[in-house]
């Protein structure tokens, strides 16, 4: 239990004292979280910028243009008179989409002819493309709904029975969990737990074979009395205690200075992300007991965190990725702590929901500080060796 004692300690000076470690540990991750927050400052995205093309110049066609100006979402910005010159300014980025209201919109709705009104969106920019494409459909179901109750009303219908007919199937919608799609509060957790993944598989990574580095694992041998199970033990414990520092700085600082997350949420979320940090402090203690070459390490660390948030299904959907993508994913804590992450802080659902991607991440740690410890075992019999050797030469 000592050597523990001795090993946390031990680790904690090295962490405050070693720049690689607390830049990495401490520094990076304050800018990250702001660096991320501050990008989603606005938090919606509104007023994209639109233009319209009118050949109809009717009453209809203006009152739908009154209403996608009252659309929070769209700032019509310019009018048009071809689809060329529509193009034109979406590929010199000067309009995100274009709505077109042929010649005889009017006539033929009155009429009770189809009539089509085009929608043009920089699908390139995905996002923006369906805020703007969710807008206008909202403008022209309405719009011509509208249409066709004033003149059921003209001819005499009561207002009732031509809302029946008008628009006889009534559609609510209700969104949940992010219901204006805010990006800073959807995004912004997301990118600093998969941010707070890479460093602490980083900063863990260093703990063993940094010490050949600095020509102190020897030191780290008569610290730990030779036991490899306390090092792990005691530089894990100490690594953590970091992590929760981070986990502090992030739910007391970071959100609230942003107003952002759930706070009822907060006890379940240090929950997983305890996990989380577990088991990528044991992939990080796997990497640094195999490979005594810290740039060696670091490239392995790096090639495995970095597609963590591409393959996690934070964006897309992991079923609608090739299956050995999704093998991919799983092999990630990133992806386990996403699922559960979710479930219990999003949805801010018991604990219970999210038993399954707790059970995924006990099994990183379950396999990597095992393996970890039979790794690093080699390396400490080789310092024994060497003690050996030298007090048979005394």
């Amino acid at each position: 239990m000592n050597a523990i004692k001795n090993i946390i300690v031990r680790e904690w000076k090295r962490i405050l004292s070693l720049k690689v470690f607390y830049l990495v540990m401490l520094v990076v991750p304050v800018a990250l979280f702001f660096f991320y927050a501050l990008i989603y400052q606005k938090q919606e995205a509104k007023n994209l910028a639109f233009a319209v093309w009118d050949e109809d110049q009717s009453p209809v066609s203006r009152e739908l243009l009154f209403l996608l100006e009252q659309k929070e979402a769209l700032q019509i910005t310019t009018r048009v008179s071809s689809e060329a010159e529509v193009k034109k300014l979406i590929q010199e980025g000067k309009i995100l989409g274009a709505i077109h209201f042929p010649a005889n919109l009017q006539k033929n709705i009155y009429s009770r002819h189809p009539s089509t009104v085009t929608l043009y969106t920089n699908a390139a920019a995905l996002v923006p493309a369906k805020l703007v494409y969710k807008a206008v459909a909202e403008v022209v179901i309405t719009g011509s709904t509208g249409v066709i109750l004033q003149k059921l009303v003209k001819t005499g219908m009561k207002s009732d029975r031509a809302m029946a007919i008008a628009n006889p199937i009534s559609l609510n919608t209700y969104q949940l969990y992010n219901p204006t799609y805010n990006y800073q509060e959807y995004l912004v957790p997301g990118l600093i737990t998969v941010g707070m993944q890479m460093i602490l598989i980083i900063g863990s990574m260093l703990a063993l074979n940094y010490e050949w580095v600095t020509e102190t694992m020897h030191e780290l041998y008569d610290s730990s009395r030779g036991s490899v199970v306390a090092v792990i033990v005691g530089k894990t414990i100490a690594h953590l205690a970091i992590s929760w520092i981070n986990f502090i700085i992030i739910v007391g600082v970071i959100f609230p200075f942003f107003d952002i997350g759930v706070s009822a949420a907060t006890g379940k979320f240090f929950i997983i992300y305890t996990l989380l940090s577990l088991a990528c402090i044991g992939i990080g203690m796997f990497i640094s007991a195999l490979f005594k070459d810290v740039m060696l390490s670091g490239d392995v660390a790096l090639f495995y965190t970095s597609p963590a948030f591409v393959f996690s299904g934070f964006t897309f959907p992991r079923w609608a990725m090739p299956w050995y993508d999704q093998y991919y994913a799983l092999i990630m804590p990133y992806t386990s702590f996403l699922d559960g992450f979710f479930k219990v802080y999003y949805m801010n659902l018991p604990l219970k929901y999210a038993l399954g991607d707790f059970s995924k991440l006990l099994l990183f740690c379950a396999v990597m500080y095992p393996t970890a410890m039979l790794l690093f075992k080699r390396q400490f019999n080789s310092i024994k060796n060497e003690k050996e050797t030298a007090t048979i030469a005394d």
